[in-house]
């Protein structure tokens, strides 16, 4: 409607003028089916907050960050034991309201010191 500078559309049911809808009428119920942005980040945080509660009971946990963007966690940080990247993507998982986990844990064997760098992200 912008590009072609339409401000307003008849609404015609078997060929009766039944109503006119216009761009601010659009834009309304498009911001009404939106989701609330604070609300979202409000429990994001609470969410992520859990994660970290929970990682913070574990003693392999300590190099472990946790972002979260609409219910997706992203794990980043270094591991010790390969294990520990299952046993925090299923701690995340199990935290209600958890949508995705991302792993982007990097490991590091502790007697070699061998780095293996996180796998590349793949698309969501």
């Amino acid at each position: 409607m912008a590009s072609h500078k339409v401000k307003r559309v008849l609404v015609i049911e078997n060929g009766k003028l039944v109503g006119v809808v216009a761009r601010a009428d659009l834009m309304r119920a498009l911001l009404k089916a939106l989701p609330d942005t604070q609300s979202a980040s409000t429990d994001d945080e609470k969410i992520r907050q859990g994660v970290i509660a929970g990682l913070a009971k574990q003693p392999w946990s300590g190099l472990v960050q946790v972002d979260l963007h609409l219910g997706i966690v992203d794990l980043s940080g270094i591991i010790f034991d390969e294990h520990a990247r299952e046993a925090a993507r299923v701690l995340a998982e199990n935290v209600p309201g958890v949508r995705l986990v991302t792993d982007q844990l990097a490991w590091v064997e502790p007697i070699s010191g061998v780095y293996l760098a996180a796998a590349p992200a793949t698309d969501i």
